[in-house]
């Protein structure tokens, strides 16, 4: 056996993964010169993991969430930035000098959702193509664009709304972190671990959306008066940061092979549309809820101090729920959670929707949090349904190692496409909001449409995985 550093490796070819086509054959000597390219990588290899990939794979988990971490808190600025812009009442201008309409602070926090879903697609691709450690530098970079951006226009009241939600959407690079992160860390480590890593860095990233809401308001008044800059200006030295941590302690695996073809494939499989549908119910509820909950605290009930101090626990919460949902569906059933969040989704979308009725600011906000609770255990339970759900396709159609490596390399296609469509949430919820608020005067038409929705998704969940003439065939 060689032994191996994060300097380039040769490979040895007995590994059994390497072998059934799992993993690309690692390449020889000399493809990669850089000193952060590792060429022989080989975690089912029990020896190999605990000796010298365990400590490895590790410390590129720490700073990957430490990037996507910084990324979703990007991605997610102007949820909180845009509630100092809103006019007050009779439509005087905010004392940051903004007026802009509940509409239109909710258009532009649904347009960087929307970007950060599109770019997941390309991010995924983007780790095999540069390696893990060099597209975090560059994606971590990239969040300095509408860092700047933001700084420089909030001091601008006069710009164009156009131009506004323009310089919003290149918020949306933070959102596709999440993929290039999940996609890095998902070749680091071992099968077994794998869910608990990717939960971790998951749940790591999703922590940003709390953070940014919790510490941006009392940066952007400290000292008295509004500084909106301040909220772009803040996050300048925490994306280099972010870049150069990546530099100096990540590493690039030679192995990590773009290959489209799986990916295509996944997209025959009628399940990999059913997961996007309900991911867009657990992860772009919670993306979207984040994203407008500040602004509709304001809207309804006119307490821009309440979303400005206490916003953050929504996200927070739904969060650090998250890895729970997994662990449920990993002793229960995966889509035995999936559907009780569902029902929980419906329940909370009721009592928020009796609570705009009545004017009932305590219901309101106690409803939210259930609704965030109920996102963040469905996030964790369809996760872990995918990869399931193609195991056990590979175990029907024969179950020999081929098989099962090519189903695994589907599944893995898959999450990559149920990723980018599941965050297109983030993009619809605020947009509902903002048309409910334009045309009705209200969102309760918004909210009546988002029970709905979460009951049909129960009904799928029910049709396509739990009915009795599936269990036994597909019970994931």
């Amino acid at each position: 056996m060689t032994t191996t550093t994060p300097e380039t490796t040769t490979p040895e070819t007995t590994d059994p993964e390497t072998r059934t086509g799992l993993l690309a054959p690692a390449p020889a000597r000399g493809r990669h010169q850089g000193r952060r390219w590792i060429d022989d990588w080989r975690p089912e290899d029990p020896t190999f993991w605990q000796t010298t990939g365990k400590p490895i794979a590790r410390r590129n988990l720490i700073f990957s969430i430490f990037a996507e971490h910084i990324g979703f808190s990007v991605w997610m600025l102007w949820s909180i930035v845009v509630v100092q812009m809103m006019a007050g009442p009779h439509g005087h201008p905010a004392a940051s000098g903004w007026a802009l309409t509940a509409s239109q602070a909710l258009c532009l926090v649904a347009v960087p959702s929307g970007v950060g879903a599109f770019l997941r697609l390309p991010y995924t691709f983007a780790v095999p193509i540069f390696g893990g450690r060099n597209w975090t530098i560059v994606s971590a970079s990239l969040l300095l664009i509408p860092c700047l951006l933001l700084a420089w226009v909030v001091g601008h009241p006069h710009t164009s709304f156009a131009v506004l939600v323009a310089i919003a959407a290149t918020a949306g690079f933070g959102g596709g972190n999440f993929a290039s992160s999940m996609a890095n860390i998902s070749f680091f480590y071992p099968e077994k671990d794998k869910g608990w890593a990717l939960g971790l860095n998951a749940a790591g990233g999703n922590l940003g959306v709390a953070v940014v809401q919790k510490i941006i308001p009392p940066i952007v008044v400290a000292g008295g008066g509004v500084a909106l800059a301040r909220a772009g200006l803040f996050y300048v030295p925490l994306a280099v940061a972010a870049a150069a941590c990546a530099f100096a302690f990540m590493d690039n695996l030679s192995e990590a092979k773009a290959d489209v073809k799986p990916v295509l494939q996944s997209l025959r499989h009628a399940d990999t549309w059913i997961m996007s549908l309900l991911y867009i119910g657990t992860f772009g509820s919670f993306i979207g809820y984040s994203a407008a909950f500040p602004t509709l605290l304001k809207t309804v009930f006119g307490r821009g101090d309440i979303a400005l101090t206490w916003a953050f626990l929504g996200a927070g919460i739904g969060s650090v729920i998250r890895p729970l949902g997994g662990k449920l569906a990993d002793r229960i059933g995966g889509a035995r959670i999936t559907a009780m969040s569902f029902v929980m989704l419906a329940v909370g979308a009721a009592a928020s929707l009796w609570s705009v009725n009545a004017k009932n600011l305590p219901v309101f906000f106690a409803s939210f949090m259930f609704l965030f609770v109920a996102t963040g255990i469905g996030n964790g339970s369809t996760y872990r349904m995918i990869s399931r759900i193609f195991m056990i396709k590979g175990e029907l159609a024969g179950g020999d190692p081929d098989t099962m490596v090519h189903m695994r390399r589907q599944a893995a296609g898959a999450l990559g496409v149920i990723s980018s469509i599941g965050a297109f949430g983030g993009f619809v919820v605020p947009l509902a909001y903002a048309w409910s608020k334009s045309h009705f005067g209200s969102i309760e038409p918004a909210l009546r449409f988002y029970v709905a929705f979460f009951i049909a998704l129960l009904v799928v969940t029910w049709f396509a995985y739990l009915r009795k003439t599936r269990t036994g065939r597909l019970g994931v």
